[in-house]
């Protein structure tokens, strides 16, 4: 299997598992913070959203994904206190949001090649992630770093464990 497949594989099934993390989860559960200070998951899905296009995009040196006019700026450090459903999104339309994102990047990933994954990762992120391809793997560790604050949000709340 070549690897940009299973990079594909892996992104795909690391957005499954989102949607089943989230599956039970309403709006009002999303918008509360697992312990004080972590941030709620509807902040989390629109940072995992803006973070993934601004990835792609760099590596891709255009852009692959587009989000909507002042979405990424909802989702930032600087962001991350906003408890206000109205202004993070409902869990529906992030997640959708998210899907779409995700189809796009696994589009991209599939085009891929052994010299394309070589190349260097955008200059901002180029001292952690040397390469494209150092890049690209991060993406599904970022994911579950977050799908992980989500577990614990529904043992908080006591939803069933998943896992």
């Amino acid at each position: 299997m070549a690897q940009n497949q299973v990079n594909v594989d892996i992104l795909q099934q690391n957005l499954g598992i989102i949607q089943m993390t989230l599956a039970d989860m309403s709006d009002a559960d999303l918008a509360q913070r697992p312990v004080p200070k972590a941030n709620n998951g509807l902040w989390q899905l629109g940072h995992l959203i803006a973070s993934e296009a601004r990835m792609v995009n760099g590596c891709a040196g255009k852009t692959v994904i587009e989000l909507p006019a002042g979405f990424a700026e909802k989702y930032t450090k600087e962001t991350a206190s906003v408890d206000d459903q109205a202004t993070l999104g409902a869990k529906g339309d992030l997640l959708a949001l998210l899907e779409k994102v995700r189809g796009n990047t696994c589009q991209w990933v599939a085009t891929l090649t052994a010299a394309d994954l070589a190349k260097p990762a955008p200059e901002g992120v180029r001292s952690r992630f040397p390469t494209v391809g150092h890049l690209l793997l991060v993406m599904p560790s970022h994911t579950a770093m977050h799908i992980g604050q989500m577990q614990v949000l529904r043992r908080k709340l006591g939803k069933p464990l998943l896992f």
